[in-house]
Parts: C-alpha cells; sequence; structure tokens
C-alpha cells in the first residue's frame, strides 16, 4: 500500500515529519525493520527533524537516486526492509515516485509519504502531483498550523527580510525560525498570501497612518 499524507502549510505542532518518526518507532517496537528516505531536511544531509527537537539518521534521496533498486540492493545483501518511510516527498523526482509505487507493486512492502502539496507560488510540486496521482490512499493531516491573523493557514510563504517572494527556484531549503535576512519560510491563510502579508509587514502595516488606500473620489 502506498499512503500518502499531505500538508498544505508547514505544521508547527504536529508535523509531518513528527508523524513519520512516530510511525517508525511504532513499527521498530514491533520487532519490524524499515527504511527511512529524505530529502533537503532543514537539519542536513541524511537526517530527519522535526520541531519537537527530535532528529534520527536516514537515506538522503539524491537527485537521481534509484530508490527502487536501491532496495533491492538491501535485499540481495541480505538485509531485511518490512516497510519504507518517506519524508519531504514533495522533493522526490516523478520518476522516484514511481519507483515507490513498484516498491510496494513488486517487492510487497507498505510506503508511508509525506510532504507537502504547493510550493511558496501555490503550486504542486511534481512529487507530490505524482504521488496525488498514484497513491492507493491520501490523507491531509489535521495539523495546528495558523497565519499571524489567527485563520487556518493554508498556504507556504518565502520570505526574504520578513518580506514575500514569489520568485526564484522552487526548492530553497529554509526554515521557520531562520534569523531576519535569511530565507525563510511563513504559512499563511490564502488571503494574506494573496495579499502578499507576513507577520512582519503586517507589524509594519499597522505603524503607518496610512494603512488603508485612500482615494479623493
Amino acid at each position: 500500500m502506498l499512503p500518502v499524507a499531505l500538508q498544505r502549510g508547514n505544521g508547527e505542532c504536529t508535523s509531518k515529519s513528527t508523524l513519520a518518526l512516530q510511525i517508525g518507532h511504532n513499527r521498530s517496537a514491533r520487532g519490524l525493520q524499515g527504511v527511512i528516505f529524505t530529502r533537503d531536511d532543514r537539519a542536513g544531509e541524511g537526517k530527519l527533524s522535526s520541531r519537537l527537537g527530535l532528529v534520527t539518521e536516514v537515506v538522503e534521496a539524491d537527485e537521481g537516486m534509484d530508490l527502487y533498486a536501491y532496495l533491492v540492493a538491501q535485499l540481495t545483501k541480505g538485509g531485511r526492509v518490512d516497510y519504507v518511510i518517506v519524508d519531504e516527498a514533495q522533493f522526490l523526482a516523478p520518476d522516484q515516485i514511481d519507483q515507490l509505487a513498484r516498491v510496494v507493486d513488486d517487492l510487497g512492502m507498505d510506503v508511508f509519504a509525506f510532504g507537502i502539496t504547493t510550493d511558496f507560488r501555490t503550486r504542486l510540486f511534481p512529487g507530490s502531483q505524482r504521488l496525488i496521482e498514484l497513491a492507493d490512499r491520501i490523507e491531509q493531516l489535521q495539523v495546528e498550523a495558523l497565519c499571524w491573523c489567527g485563520a487556518r493557514a493554508t498556504h507556504n510563504a518565502r520570505t526574504i527580510d520578513g518580506e514575500m517572494v514569489v520568485e526564484g527556484a522552487q526548492v530553497v531549503v529554509g526554515d521557520v525560525n531562520r534569523p531576519m535576512g535569511e530565507i525563510g519560510y511563513e504559512v499563511l491563510c490564502r488571503r494574506h498570501h494573496r495579499r502578499r502579508m507576513t507577520a512582519a509587514s503586517a507589524r509594519t502595516g499597522a505603524l503607518s497612518p496610512d494603512v488603508l488606500p485612500v482615494s479623493s473620489a
């Protein structure tokens, strides 16, 4: 089975990475052995981290890596693999998603994939799109991610110096906890994403004497 758990935004409380780690822990506690893949995790190469501070060593799914071939090689060497977990699945190439489906169909393993659906431009990641097309089951994670205004956050925003940007490469690794002046990410509701209004720009606007457009008409 290929279950997929997707988030619209980067959840700040119960994150997809935390759930991925929990699934791995539950299965290992039952004596099962698995392989965890990730790509471009904020903790660095070959690591899976959650916002709760948990970090574990995993396999970095580099660009061009054949995930199916990697697992077959492990089995050929006498290794045991009962399940596969993939975090940051949105960063995988569509053909790597096809390889995960082949792992399910040909090797009989369950693959649990976790990722976010859209980028900072509200466009589907190619990996997420292919997951939606192939998955046996899709679950939207119920996370308590809130926009600065208090509404439910559904969109990712890329920021520089607290200002939202809408151009640039689709994948640039950053974090909601990065210092000002560096690339970061913020979750927003659709209204404020459309208005390009981040928490920083909202504070600036609140200090301005003219926060609404004024017309002489």
